[in-house]
């Protein structure tokens, strides 16, 4: 008898064949498990670094962690079945920093404000990709600025990590100095960083989640962490589940921050899901089938994070390493969702882990993130200067939105005044007025 012929899931017409056609993209369901498992590994540190950000923020840790733990799943489950892509979902590192560090903490505006405008900017997000705007959309801002984006955001999250490993500390005199190295915490932040780059470098999945946790075990050594256990049933949700102040959101000025959430998302997972498509070899002609589908489960994630308790949700590029491991169908995605599930139990681990422990992981994805500049063409400088703009002002002004915003003003006057603005698309055009009219009304593009 021919076991995998009938066992109900792998034979031809079992479920798993049916809904995911392993064989016409030539994978099995070993492969795509493992492929699944390989993507979990490498992006699990979201489960550790999203509560304690945006704990930072004011909310509830505990509550943070279900929410991140149940997006995750439910935006992988959709993708899975939905889109069947084998490209996992979770809350998006740089937008999470965004919203705690800048809108809350520096705007003062309260995260249930933050996370209706997270909720607004997924339901744009859905709302171009069902009518069409998407395309007219990403295809008007020239690759410069999203390039620059991906840029700015990773040296944002730089400067965050270094300040949360107590490297660098604010000076009076220079704004920034050298932090205390003698610290417990920043000599532990330094070994976590080392520990992530040779594993990543000797290929080792899950590099990012080892630094996490053996810093996290050295801290209760060498530091005054406690130790609060490893597994437990799920902290409640109730803090943050459906706390989100829509009214709050669209009365209090935030209509600049829902644009750089849009903008960001949009980017980001079109990028990402194109990047991981390619490596698959799943694309046409060099486009994506399903792409319209991809992109809904993105958006859907989005505000159905906002309404659990998390800042926006997006596909994530470690979706590459399970590729790399042969994952061609959601069924890969389906792996990851069940993982993230499992988590949820282990909330006393996640609560352990110290701002210092995930530091290493924030800055380690903030230098791969600085790649993109190589795909410049440096010898435009009409292209190369609002590009490094956009990326410089961010991390020096402490905020997305003020990079997003200079660079794209000084994108449309550069090529106004040198007589190149037919090159300018007229979404350009919009945003950069937009971001010029809150300079001139408020000061500032928040």
């Amino acid at each position: 008898m021919d076991l995998k012929r009938d066992d109900g899931l792998t034979r031809p017409n079992g479920f798993l064949e049916r809904t995911f056609a392993l064989s016409a993209h030539g994978t099995t369901v070993r492969t795509e498990l493992l492929a699944g498992l390989t993507t979990f590994l490498t992006m699990a540190y979201i489960v550790f670094v999203n509560p304690n950000i945006l704990g930072d923020a004011g909310m509830p840790k505990g509550a943070v962690f279900v929410a991140t733990c149940l997006v995750a799943a439910i935006g992988s489950l959709v993708m899975a079945f939905y889109a069947n892509y084998p490209i996992a979902l979770a809350p998006g590192m740089g937008l999470n920093a965004y919203f705690a560090y800048v809108v809350v903490l520096q705007m003062g505006y309260t995260w249930q404000a933050a996370l209706g405008a997270v909720f607004i900017s997924g339901l744009c997000f859905m709302a171009v990709t069902l009518t069409g705007l998407r395309r007219i959309i990403v295809d008007g801002i020239p690759r410069s600025m999203r390039i620059a984006i991906t840029v700015g955001i990773g040296l944002f999250l730089a400067i965050i990590a270094l300040k949360s490993a107590g490297v660098v500390a604010a000076s009076p005199a220079t704004f920034v100095t050298l932090g205390d190295l003698h610290k417990p915490s920043a000599v532990l932040a330094v070994l976590g960083f080392l520990i992530v780059a040779v594993l990543s470098v000797r290929k080792v999945r899950g590099a990012l989640l080892a630094g996490i946790l053996t810093v996290t075990a050295l801290s209760f050594v060498v530091a005054d962490n406690h130790f609060q256990g490893v597994a437990s049933l799920p902290p409640s949700i109730a803090p943050t589940l459906f706390a989100l102040d829509i009214k709050g959101a669209l009365s209090g000025g935030l209509l600049n921050v829902i644009l750089v959430f849009f903008l960001v998302e949009l980017f980001d997972a079109t990028g990402t899901l194109m990047g991981v498509a390619n490596r698959a070899g799943l694309l046409t002609a060099g486009k994506m089938e399903r792409l319209d589908k991809a992109l809904m489960a993105d958006s859907s994630s989005i505000f159905v994070g906002s309404l659990l308790g998390t800042s926006s949700t997006t596909a994530y590029l470690e979706s590459a390493s399970g590729v790399e491991e042969g994952g061609r169908t959601g069924l890969t995605a389906a792996t990851v969702a069940v993982l993230f599930l499992a988590c949820l139990f282990f909330a006393p681990l996640a609560g352990s882990v110290p701002a210092y422990a995930t530091a290493p992981a924030l800055f380690y994805v903030a230098c791969l993130m600085l790649h993109e500049l190589v795909d410049l063409d440096w010898d435009d400088l009409t292209e190369v200067l609002p590009a490094c703009v956009t990326a410089l002002l961010m991390p020096f002004t402490y905020s997305i939105a003020n990079g997003v915003a200079f660079g794209f003003i000084t994108y449309a006057v550069i090529k106004l005044l040198t007589g190149r603005f037919r090159e300018v698309k007229p979404v350009v055009w919009v945003i950069a007025g937009v971001f010029l009219f809150k300079f001139v009304a408020t000061g500032s593009a928040h």
